[in-house]
């Protein structure tokens, strides 16, 4: 009696594309029953083992696994799609790749690089913006500074002359002795006045 084989759906295992002269796409499926490999170039199928103009298809089976590779020579068409599909009776899997052309991607370079260009120009802009502010910038934090100074000295001074004045009148007065303090010209006169009288 023989052994029962296990079916397996179709399952890829490994997929890639290179563009050198050409454009090479490969699929690598595994199935049991061995998986049959279609490719796909913009919905339409693309003859299996042969040349079609600028496509060409070769595929290989060993085993259980199926290997295919397409060709392209000449430019795909901007957004075209290349399905590589890999199917038994137990199931399909597909691959989908979205072929760019040179030219596009030429085009999206160019975006990129006035995309480049504008954020420098940018840039420069503000940083001369800046450099033509800074003056004002400076002018306004050097009068904000000297008018906290200012307060701070104010402050300070009125401070140091209200206790001068009450250290002053604090102190009993010594008959000759003459006063020494920081009082405003009404404040001695007056104290002349009372020594007078």
């Amino acid at each position: 009696m023989l052994p029962l084989l296990q079916l397996v759906p179709a399952k890829l295992l490994n997929s890639s594309c290179s563009l050198e002269k050409t454009l090479q796409c490969s699929c690598s499926f595994h199935g049991i029953p061995t998986p049959s490999v279609q490719w796909w170039m913009g919905g339409v199928p693309v003859g299996v083992d042969g040349m079609d103009g600028s496509l060409q298809v070769t595929s290989t089976m060993l085993g259980p696994w199926a290997n295919s590779t397409i060709s392209l020579t000449e430019e795909p068409e901007m957004g075209m799609r290349l399905l590589c599909e890999g199917k038994n009776q137990n199931g399909t899997h597909a691959l989908s790749i979205l072929l760019m052309s040179r030219k596009s991607s030429l085009a999206s370079q160019a975006f990129v690089k006035g995309l480049i260009q504008g954020a420098i120009y940018a840039g420069i802009v503000i940083a001369l913006l800046f450099l033509c502010l800074l003056p004002l910038i400076v002018k306004h934090i050097r009068k904000k500074q000297a008018k906290k100074a200012a307060a701070i000295q104010a402050k300070k001074s009125s401070k140091v002359r209200a206790s001068q004045e009450l250290e002053m009148s604090l102190k009993p007065e010594e008959p000759g002795k003459p006063i020494v303090a920081t009082f405003s010209e009404s404040q001695i006169l007056e104290k002349q006045d009372k020594r007078a009288s």
